[in-house]
């Protein structure tokens, strides 16, 4: 356990932010929640003081007493380095990059095609109704999760996670996506492999008190 005072600034209903949700529940790391609110007044994240901590405006943020980090991916290797008493990764070389091939996946491929600042942009400068905006986003997660699916289903690698027995960056970045695509009423059942990992994983205490509904500012 460390005695480093961690501060994750975030949103309830963020992906990115679930994910280091999750990465700190699974390492057992305290932190203090601080919520930034992505619609309220503008949104909070174009406040001076948070773009002062991250001038892309963007949660999360992860302070370390006084290092700061963003980027959800690059907070995770970090805490994977600085905590490895709870590893996230396979010990292998080719298991990590395994791992962190299906986490980019998601984290680079699929989330940023349905993130909220694009979603905005949709309904706002390009105008888009609620149903061409939905059309947008259901297209884009079906050919994601219908490629993640495929891959997953085949792997050798995977156990009751998408690589071995225990939870590692590719869960942890899965499992926030699928509760955006069930957000956005994606039909599940066409991915069988993703809702056997999602069971899994929202079985483990790690995931459930990372879930947006557990969250201080859960609305």
């Amino acid at each position: 356990m460390s005695n480093s005072q961690i501060v994750l600034h975030n949103y309830f209903r963020s992906s990115a932010s679930y994910r280091v949700r999750i990465a700190l529940n699974l390492k057992g790391l305290p932190y203090e929640y601080v919520p930034v609110h992505l619609n309220r007044n503008g949104g909070e994240q174009f406040e001076t003081g948070f773009k002062k901590l991250n001038p892309q405006a963007l949660v999360p943020v992860l302070s370390d007493d006084d290092f700061h980090i963003s980027q959800s991916l690059a907070i995770l290797e970090y805490l994977e380095e600085k905590y490895p008493s709870v590893p996230l990764l396979p010990p292998s070389t080719e298991g990590r990059a395994y791992v962190r091939q299906i986490s980019l996946a998601i984290a680079c491929d699929i989330h940023p095609l349905n993130n909220l600042r694009v979603l905005k942009f949709l309904s706002g400068p390009l105008a888009l109704t609620d149903d061409a905006r939905n059309t947008w986003v259901n297209y884009w997660l079906d050919m994601g999760l219908s490629a993640l699916e495929a891959e997953l289903e085949n792997s050798s690698e995977r156990g009751r996670f998408c690589f071995g027995d225990s939870p590692t960056f590719a869960d942890i970045c899965l499992i926030p996506q699928l509760f955006n695509a069930q957000r956005f009423n994606v039909d599940l059942s066409a991915y069988p492999t993703l809702q056997q990992i999602n069971t899994e994983c929202q079985n483990l205490r790690a995931f459930a008190l990372a879930h947006p509904s557990q969250q201080p500012d859960s609305e």
